[in-house]
């Protein structure tokens, strides 16, 4: 058995009953710009841009975000999050040597705060503690997933400061994130 088929079937036992996981494809690019909008939809709110040029700069954004994923992460996993058979949300990990990077976990707002992300991330840090890697992701400051993460032990590792998103006006601080597993040391440990 591979370290990724470990990982789903683990992932997979987690869930509840009504919840899967299975890999994305081609036919998911509608959902996956869906996705995409609803994660960018309050800053874009304040842009005063007609629908349609909304529209185009996510589907566009979405696009160049899944071909940069595909070619600096070849080995990495893109799975669909799904309930009772219905498209909810991505997860896209890399596992490498020393470190379960989360590259993406995002649900459709009607499908954040019940408790799926938080059996996802659980699983995850289980996962990690059996191969002793770290979890790393990424995440916006003002994300409330970041309460989640606080919970279940990330820490921050580096603030890379103000950076601009997307070509949008402004900027924000983003975090690197980081959980070290009971009893798993790894490359960012300071005593």
């Amino acid at each position: 058995m591979t370290a990724n088929t470990d990982l789903i079937d683990r992932l997979a036992a987690s869930l509840p009953a009504e919840v899967a996981l299975r890999d994305e494809t081609d036919a998911d690019r509608d959902f996956m710009t869906q996705l995409y909008a609803s994660t960018r939809a309050e800053e874009l709110a304040v842009v005063s841009w007609p629908e349609a040029v909304k529209q185009r700069f996510l589907r566009s954004q979405c696009e160049l975000q899944r071909d940069h994923y595909r070619k600096h992460y070849p080995s990495a996993r893109f799975w669909v999050i799904e309930r009772h058979n219905q498209p909810i949300g991505r997860l896209y990990l890399q596992q490498g040597a020393s470190e379960l990077r989360i590259m993406d976990i995002a649900l459709l707002p009607e499908q954040r705060g019940r408790g799926i992300g938080n059996v996802l991330m659980t699983g995850l840090l289980a996962h990690a503690r059996t191969l002793g890697t770290s979890v790393t992701l990424h995440v916006e400051p003002l994300n409330p997933a970041q309460r989640l993460y606080s919970r279940l032990g990330f820490r921050l590792l580096e603030d890379r400061g103000d950076l601009s998103l997307s070509g949008m006006a402004g900027g924000s601080v983003e975090h690197d994130l980081i959980a070290h597993p009971v009893g798993v040391r790894s490359k960012w440990h300071h005593e």
